[in-house]
């Protein structure tokens, strides 16, 4: 039984004044074993509750909250990357810093993949060992999604807290946002939950979590007070870039550059959650956290195009029958991944 412990290589960026900066800590420590239950590996300054990794998938069940609608195959595999083009001066303020956010983490994680590389080169890559060269190992891979999972679930819960203390102060529905919203988050927990099964972070990572958390929750939290519709198209804009790498990532290990990674079991959490087979692959695993963001920018670029006063509906809540034209629903029947126009809305 093979359990490894992840310690991402130390990255040299030169940087156009021509220094260089090391990046790269510590991040997590492969807690799961291909086709294996989880099992608790200590690193050289982590602390693990091994009470918590061994018993999290079978102890105090309960139902989940939020039901997964469930997706068709053929369905999932139409997802593919878009875009929302930027159409009014918000649009481009939520792009403007979606860019900056990204970019910012890819450089500072080291973050790479195979693009404009042609196949000859990947076989050569793959025939020496070193994938590596193009792509991020399956750590490297494991460690970028726990990261990004933990913020994820940010803005549906604070959207969400935010549209119920409105109802409430209001006295008056909010129109079935709230349920959404919430939805969101827990599907995105959801997320994070399934990947700790198979990595767990260590102490470097923890503190990055800490503080990125802190910082965009409470960020968000007042810009959402102050323009929603600008939120929901930040939102947009960045499940849009989740689409994009969680593409990418199916790519590579259709490619043979992620060694090991379609090699884990997937965890009993995720197949009970998305009604998975008992065979499923990390690849199916991944195929339908790639289809959940897409759904998710599908939400958020609609809510920014919405009415957010009280005026408008969410037309996510309620299928609505005997309209002659397409509506939203919770599956991906009727997928648009840049949002629903208002005046195609029945709200």
């Amino acid at each position: 039984m093979l359990v490894r412990t992840i310690r991402t290589p130390i990255y040299t960026r030169a940087c156009a004044t021509g220094i260089s900066s090391l990046m790269h800590k510590r991040l997590m420590t492969i807690v799961a074993t291909p086709a294996s239950k989880p099992e608790v590996v200590l690193g050289d300054h982590e602390k693990v509750n091994h009470t918590a990794i061994e018993n999290a998938d079978n102890e105090f069940i309960s139902d989940f909250m939020f039901s997964h609608p469930g997706y068709n195959k053929v369905d999932m595999d139409k997802v593919t990357p878009g875009h929302r083009p930027t159409k009014t001066i918000t649009d481009w303020v939520a792009f403007f810093t979606m860019r900056c956010l990204r970019t910012s983490f890819d450089f500072f994680s080291g973050y790479k993949h195979a693009e404009n590389v042609s196949e000859e080169e990947i076989k050569t890559a793959i025939a020496e060992g070193h994938p590596e060269r193009y792509t991020l190992t399956s750590e490297q891979w494991l460690s970028r999604i726990v990261f990004l999972e933990s913020i994820a679930g940010v803005p549906g819960s604070v959207a969400g807290f935010i549209r119920h203390l409105h109802s409430l102060r209001m006295l008056r529905r909010d129109k079935a946002f709230v349920e959404t919203l919430l939805e969101e988050a827990y599907n995105e927990r959801m997320h994070l939950l399934t990947f700790l099964q198979i990595g767990n972070p260590g102490w470097f990572a923890r503190s990055l979590l800490y503080v990125g958390q802190g910082v965009f929750c409470n960020l968000f939290f007042a810009f959402y007070l102050i323009s929603p519709k600008i939120c929901h198209r930040f939102v947009g804009y960045l499940e849009e870039e989740a689409v994009l790498t969680y593409t990418r990532c199916l790519n590579d290990i259709d490619r043979g550059l992620i060694a090991g990674l379609d090699d884990y079991e997937v965890p009993d959490i995720a197949k009970r959650y998305w009604r998975m087979e008992d065979n499923a692959s990390m690849r199916d695993l991944i195929n339908y956290v790639r289809a959940d963001e897409a759904k998710h920018a599908e939400v958020n670029h609609s809510f920014a195009n919405l009415k957010l006063n009280g005026e408008d509906r969410n037309p996510f809540a309620l299928k609505i029958e005997g309209v002659n034209k397409p509506q939203p629903s919770k599956g991906l029947e009727t997928l648009r991944m840049q949002g629903w126009e208002r005046e195609d809305l029945i709200v």
